[in-house]
């Protein structure tokens, strides 16, 4: 017997997982973001993550080798920029936010818990979604608490 999706994914909502926000730059100098939380390191040498993908979603055909993305890790704090960024893709969607430029011109957002700057590197198609692998450019990491996402809910790490 098959697993059915609502099985499937009440086992993997048990799973906490840490909160990004991957943000790009089109051609044209537009910026574009969306919540990931599949997200997670793939190689310390060379400096590898991947994030995955929606192949529905609007930023699915902008993350393309050699484009330049940013993963944003969120803090505690950040959760409704999170839910900002987790509906739809509005045109302007960073209106009013602190970001700076990163050093490849992509959008850095402001107090964050960590960020990295990659460039794709590969693209693999699995299922319905789009395995993106980024080589890792430059990074940051402060001091803050995590922003968690555990059985379909927002969570803060206690210690």
């Amino acid at each position: 017997m098959p697993l059915d999706p609502d099985s499937f994914r009440s086992v993997l909502g048990r799973f906490a997982s840490g909160v990004t926000v991957v943000t790009t730059v089109d051609e044209a100098g537009h910026d574009h973001g969306m919540t990931v939380s599949a997200f997670c390191s793939l190689s310390l040498e060379p400096p590898l993550v991947l994030v995955c993908i929606d192949r529905t979603a609007s930023m699915h055909d902008l993350l393309q080798p050699e484009r330049a993305f940013a993963v944003n890790v969120l803090s505690a704090g950040q959760e409704a920029l999170s839910r900002r960024f987790a509906s739809g893709d509005p045109p302007n969607r960073f209106d009013g936010l602190g970001y700076e430029r990163g050093r490849t011109g992509v959008p850095l957002l402001q107090d964050v818990l960590a960020w990295l700057e990659a460039r794709v590197e590969r693209r693999h198609t699995e299922g319905d979604h789009t395995i993106v692998v980024g080589r890792v450019e430059t990074a940051a990491a402060h001091q803050e608490r995590p922003l968690l996402y555990y059985r379909g809910g927002y969570a803060q790490l206690e210690r």
